[in-house]
């Protein structure tokens, strides 16, 4: 069986290594520190939980053993999809280079702009960051990449699934063509090969067993139930949840509880400490020191119920976890696998529950068919009684009550607007139209002399403003329905053309103009 002694790796490393308490390389490290050591690009095809941040970051100590950093110029770069998990290379690479002198940054989010560029300025060994934060430092002139030597890119497919695949082939760009490439995926879409295919050369291709199938330390367990409501569903959820973390008693002393929606995980938590459960979330839009406090809270035991999205179930290690929680379904299958291995960890015993309804079927089906075993099914925790709308623990209710009243609101402008075009209906425009057009020829001239536009004159705008605030559009409206209309003026019409005028009789005219040809 091979040893990390065997792999002729840095005695500093090694003495590192040894404290640590590790003796035996996993097989993705047994096979890919060899090809790194010796300079070669490196494409590894492996799961979470295998331990490819070791198999990346002994090799990357070993080869930085001689040399020295440059101001704004790293010597070496990790690519890491979350903060979380460049957190945790930070942690790894502090732990197996402590007996050497070489340095580190961490560029994440959340984290002050100023406090980074000071450790830049000073120089770099070590370079670990997400793309998204590595491109500001870079756009705003604080960072050059053409000192590179060695460049990591964990968990790509991660990356592809949160979009970074642009900033990834923008950062190759801007680093030396004679890098050294250590590229890890679990799976190798089309996109992510074509980046291989792309930026390394000649690769070890080093792939691992797919982790298709659950370790044995972990027991699996699913519970299945039928909402009385259709939007009953997630509450109904809540209280299966609680039913079964008040079974599991003693046992659970300590949990990670997964939702697929960050808007859920918020609902969760909150629902959890207004049942007593100490509980905190974790998700992407929370700022970055609260997400480290939160961490590092579950880690000491101040939190026993870490509600996560899926940015904790990649990579994180936190050995002590008893039991996971799959509060809603993964809808990707390998999110199972990854989810479930945050518990029964370096040997310990760990369970998995997983809640699911009727419209989980073909996600349920997905897993199954990945794992090549069905999902044990266990019945509902006796007492449990499925509540109707309007319980105390239902998080939305006031948001669903606030929506509620925003569309009688709408309403009421609609309605007004509806009044104010019933006010002046078109239907009696073209009547009167015609008839206006009938009345031109008539020989009297007088309906013409009557002044038509005065009662629009005499009644000015500064009517309606005196009228009491309390009367709106609609009354001013259907006053004047009792005024003449006016076609196609609007609400004012010009003086000069309500005038009535007559053209002078020429000299010499045999007659006076006729009625009606003015």
């Amino acid at each position: 069986m091979t040893k990390f002694s065997d792999l002729a790796l840095d005695p500093r490393v090694l003495q590192a290594i040894s404290e640590a308490g590790y003796e035996t390389p996993t097989p993705i490290q047994a096979q890919a520190i060899p090809h790194a050591l010796e300079g070669k690009d490196v494409l590894g095809i492996a799961q979470t939980g295998t331990g490819k941040t070791a198999s990346f970051t002994l090799p990357m100590i070993t080869l930085l053993g001689k040399g020295r950093a440059r101001a704004r110029m790293p010597r070496s770069l990790v690519l890491a999809p979350t903060r979380e998990l460049a957190a945790q290379v930070a942690e790894n690479f502090d732990v197996y280079a402590k007996h050497t002198k070489l340095t580190k940054a961490l560029l994440i989010g959340g984290v002050s702009f100023g406090e980074q560029d000071k450790l830049i300025d000073r120089g770099v060994d070590v370079l670990i960051a997400t793309p998204g934060r590595l491109l500001d430092h870079f756009e705003r002139g604080k960072l050059l990449l053409t000192g590179v030597q060695i460049m990591v890119v964990d968990e790509a497919d991660r990356m592809l699934d949160m979009g970074f695949i642009p900033d990834i082939e923008r950062i190759f760009q801007l680093t030396p063509f004679t890098r050294q490439t250590l590229f890890f995926s679990a799976t190798m879409a089309p996109e992510i090969e074509r980046i291989t295919n792309t930026f390394l050369h000649a690769p070890a291709r080093v792939e691992v067993a797919r982790q298709a199938t659950t370790g044995e330390n972990i027991s699996q367990r699913l519970v299945t139930f039928t909402p009385t409501r259709k939007d009953m569903a997630a509450k109904q959820k809540r209280e299966v949840l609680r039913a079964i973390i008040a079974a599991e008693g003693e046992a659970c002393t300590n949990a990670i509880l997964f939702c697929n929606r960050k808007t859920e995980v918020d609902i969760l938590a909150k629902s959890l400490k207004a049942h007593g459960l100490n509980a905190a979330p974790i998700h992407g839009d929370l700022e970055q020191s609260q997400r480290m406090r939160t961490l590092d809270g579950f880690r000491d035991g101040s939190i026993r119920f870490l509600v996560a999205s899926d940015v904790a179930a990649r990579g994180l290690d936190i050995p002590a976890v008893s039991h996971v929680f799959n509060f809603d379904v993964p809808s990707h299958a390998e999110d199972y696998v990854h989810r479930i291995g945050r518990t029964g960890r370096a040997g310990r015993k760990g369970t998995a529950y997983t809640i699911a309804t009727p419209a989980d079927e073909k996600y349920l089906a997905a897993i199954e068919a990945l794992v090549k075993a069905p999902l044990p099914r266990v019945e509902m925790p006796e007492g449990v009684v499925l509540g109707a709308a309007g319980d105390e623990d239902e998080p939305r209710a006031s948001s669903r009550s606030g929506s509620s009243r925003s569309p009688r609101s709408r309403g009421g402008r609609d309605s007004g607007r509806d009044d104010r075009r019933s006010a002046e209906p078109r239907g009696e425009a073209q009547p009167r139209a015609a008839a206006a057009s009938d009345e031109a020829p008539a020989p009297a001239p007088a309906p013409r002399t009557e002044p038509r536009a005065e009662p629009r004159r005499d009644a000015p705008r500064t009517d309606q403003r005196s009228e009491p605030r309390g009367e709106g559009r609609g009354s001013q409206h259907r006053d004047r329905r009792d005024e003449p209309a006016v076609v196609g003026m609007g609400d004012h019409v010009p003086d000069f053309i309500l005038r009535e005028f007559r053209i002078p009789a020429r000299p010499g005219a045999a007659s006076e103009t006729e009625p009606g040809e003015a």
